[in-house]
């Protein structure tokens, strides 16, 4: 009796264990929260501690319109009021963290901060794209900066519920109540605006364009940006399609289908419009792609994860891309090879900008060293900051704008962030 008791301890905890290192692996800046330092630039003779936002809960009334986290408890946001020339202007940045594809998946971020607003850190530390520094952030510097939280699992796009497990699937809604939240507060006179977000809130930047797009007057400028949200319907090292299955879970039991770009479900099913390779043909919007060629979080969780691999063949070389044999640079060509075909259409469109570099490495605009920093990836000589600020105001030509690395290992200034 006691051994049996002891086997389901074990196997619960293992269970529990899969759940957080998940939660972790979806999440770039895990460490970077309790490491603030970590956001600094190394290329700072004297970093000063980045500058930390207090998180505001949205008002009671968000609740009663059904616009909760996954737990039920009020979604939240993270707000830098802008001075000066950018009293005026506004970034929205979504955060990003993965997705639940199950009842007992979503039923753990529920005791996260990927679920519940309970557990989100009170204060985050605004870098990169969102910090307050014009040496950091030369462009948005001192715009009204805004990151908000991510606590649904479908990257802002779930409807639906399961009463029995107290689980809302309420991304929409959260979306939804978030802009009238910051329309309130000034947001609505902005002469200038940009969603942005990192993976999971990469895509939701994507989802969300043209909706946002549309919440303000036609003279206002309205651009979006797309960090590490470009993921493939690739195949991975078994010959499947490990993130066709996670997404085709999350679009299922969170009713994402009702929400999705009728110009995309009128021709295709629900799951392959979850994909941003069939949106952003018909984002009508100025759209700009920022990604790794070799996206760290695909190459681990995507293309080469513990299901596909059972026998480890993959596990040295995904963690870390200096221990890749011949066969395996190789298959990493062949997804860069798939990623240049997948963002022709974003190329191909004069008002859009693309900046894919290759490097190993996540969710580029948030930390310092590789949005802004003596040190930062760069392609051209142009870093990634110098590049979605060129795009976003216009500077030089439509060239510029659009900038495509050589292929792994040419470019030396990656950090290779893995």
């Amino acid at each position: 009796m006691k051994r049996a008791m002891l086997v389901v301890v074990l196997m619960l905890c293992s269970s529990i264990s899969s759940y957080a290192l998940l939660d972790r692996l979806e999440d770039p800046l895990a460490e970077l929260y309790v490491k603030e330092s970590a956001y600094t630039s190394s290329s700072s003779p004297s970093p000063r501690p980045p500058l930390m936002v207090p998180l505001t809960l949205l008002p009671a009334s968000a609740a009663v319109k059904g616009a909760v986290c996954l737990d039920g408890t009020l979604p939240g946001y993270h707000l830098h009021r802008g001075s000066g020339s950018g009293a005026n202007k506004w970034i929205v940045h979504l955060e990003g963290g993965g997705w639940c594809n199950t009842i007992r998946s979503c039923v753990y971020r529920q005791t996260t901060r990927r679920g519940s607003s309970k557990y989100m850190e009170k204060q985050l530390p605004f870098t990169g794209i969102l910090s307050e520094k014009a040496s950091e952030n030369p462009d948005f510097y001192s715009w009204n900066r805004v990151k908000v939280r991510y606590c649904d699992g479908a990257s802002f796009r779930g409807e639906g519920q399961i009463e029995s497990k107290n689980l809302y699937f309420r991304g929409q809604r959260i979306w939804l109540a978030v802009l009238q939240e910051l329309m309130s507060k000034g947001m609505k006179n902005a002469s200038q605006a940009l969603l942005s977000g990192c993976s999971a809130g990469g895509l939701a930047s994507i989802l969300h364009c043209d909706e946002f797009r549309n919440s303000f007057p036609k003279g206002t400028k309205v651009k979006c940006l797309s960090d590490a949200g470009f993921f493939l319907d690739a195949i991975d090292v078994s010959g499947g399609r490990t993130l066709r299955k996670l997404y085709r879970d999350v679009v299922n039991l969170q009713g994402v289908a009702q929400n999705l770009p009728k110009t995309c479900t009128s021709r295709l099913d629900p799951t392959s419009c979850f994909f941003p390779q069939n949106l952003v043909g018909s984002v009508k919007t100025p759209l700009f792609i920022l990604n790794a060629a070799y996206d760290a979080w695909q190459l681990m969780a995507s293309l080469a994860p513990p299901s596909a691999d059972p026998h480890g063949f993959w596990k040295s070389c995904a963690s870390k891309h200096a221990s890749c044999n011949a066969s395996q640079i190789q298959f990493l060509q062949d997804f860069r090879g798939q990623m240049l075909r997948t963002t022709r259409r974003v190329a191909m469109s004069a008002q859009n900008g693309l900046f894919l570099n290759s490097c190993f490495a996540h969710c580029q605009s948030e930390i310092q060293d590789t949005w802004f920093a003596s040190n930062s990836p760069h392609i051209n000589n142009k870093r990634i900051a110098e590049a979605v600020g060129d795009w976003y105001f216009g500077r030089g030509s439509t060239n510029t704008t659009k900038a495509i690395d050589c292929a792994y290992p040419c470019n030396k200034t990656c950090l290779n962030i893995m």
